[in-house]
């Protein structure tokens, strides 16, 4: 089995806080550490109520600070929100507070609604094609400042951050592969384009001083119980998440409910499998399956696990199955 990670958002579920979430998410990273898992990513949407990772880098500040081997990321920063080098110096901070454990994923959406990205950007006038020079300009705030550089990061300068690009579709491979930077595709909600993504960014991969080789993270969902209806009965929150999200009344993450995506129309049922196509949902026996599945299908370096489980116990115990069903947990 490929290293495993997660990817965390936080999630404020139904009759809770954002105060809990975040003690929860500390609880989590304190948990997956212990088993072994190699990152605990964080991921920036903002006006959703279910997430309560908005602001990303203060949540990742929090999470080292509640573990001490784990790598901690962004999985990942909205560059169009933010100015490259507030993301430099925001960085350089956590990795002087915490050497040699900070990631920072980049992505080019705005992790929000229209309205909601106008008021995180303060303008309209946001050009995505720009996504390429901006992270070339976060990058050098974190080169070793010259004599008589003008504007320099600090903290940040001279700090290795490794840097990653996220994408949902073929414009952050190309960004990647132009680079020379390591690649995550988030296929846990937007599988459609993961192989062509994968293939034309390690076609088109550059060796750069940041990584002489293509190397690729994906996402996938997770669920696991003992039984199968239980582990299906906890992968009901994040459908009824996803198809509330699309309806355009997103909520705190629901309890499951059974027989939810039963009793969809077809073609919203239709809609939902595709989003989460790349779920993987049952018993330990089933999940090791399914990930060993999902590693060869996509040649991936490292897979990232989400896991949107409604009850906190129930996802402590998940991610203890899914590291045992990997191999690296006694």
């Amino acid at each position: 089995m490929v290293p495993l990670s997660v990817l965390d958002l936080s999630p404020i579920t139904a009759g809770s806080t954002a105060a809990e979430a975040l003690r929860r998410t500390a609880d989590l990273a304190r948990h997956v550490e212990r088993l072994g898992f190699r990152r605990f990513w964080l991921a920036e949407h903002h006006g959703i109520p279910s997430v309560a990772s908005a602001a990303t880098s203060v949540v990742m500040a929090h999470v080292a600070g509640a573990t001490s081997s784990i790598r901690v990321g962004a999985g990942g920063i909205m560059l169009p929100n933010h100015a490259p080098l507030v993301i430099a110096e925001q960085f350089g901070t956590l990795e002087s507070l915490f050497p040699g454990r900070i990631d920072l994923g980049l992505g080019r959406a705005p992790g929000a609604d229209p309205l909601t990205a106008r008021a995180l950007r303060r303008t309209a006038d946001v050009d995505p094609e720009a996504f390429p020079e901006e992270v070339q300009e976060l990058l050098s705030y974190f080169r070793p400042a010259t004599p008589g550089q003008a504007v320099v990061a600090i903290p940040g300068a001279g700090l290795a951050v490794p840097v990653w690009i996220l994408g949902s579709s073929l414009f952050g491979a190309q960004t990647a592969a132009a680079l020379g930077l390591p690649y995550a595709f988030a296929s846990h909600f937007a599988p459609t384009h993961l192989h062509e993504a994968l293939t034309l960014y390690r076609r088109h991969f550059r060796p750069s001083p940041y990584a002489a080789a293509p190397r690729v993270m994906a996402a996938v969902n997770v669920f696991v119980a003992e039984r199968e209806d239980d582990a299906r009965l906890l992968f009901s929150s994040l459908q009824q998440a996803f198809v509330a999200l699309r309806r355009g009344a997103p909520g705190p993450l629901p309890a499951p409910r059974e027989g939810f995506a039963a009793s969809l129309a077809p073609p919203e049922r239709a809609l939902l499998d595709r989003m989460l196509a790349a779920s993987v949902v049952g018993t330990p026996e089933q999940a090791a399956r399914g990930l060993e599945g999902f590693a060869r299908e996509t040649g991936a370096d490292e897979i990232i696990v989400a896991s949107q489980i409604y009850d906190h116990q129930a996802r402590l115990r998940s991610f203890e199955l899914i590291a045992h069903a990997a191999g690296f947990a006694s």
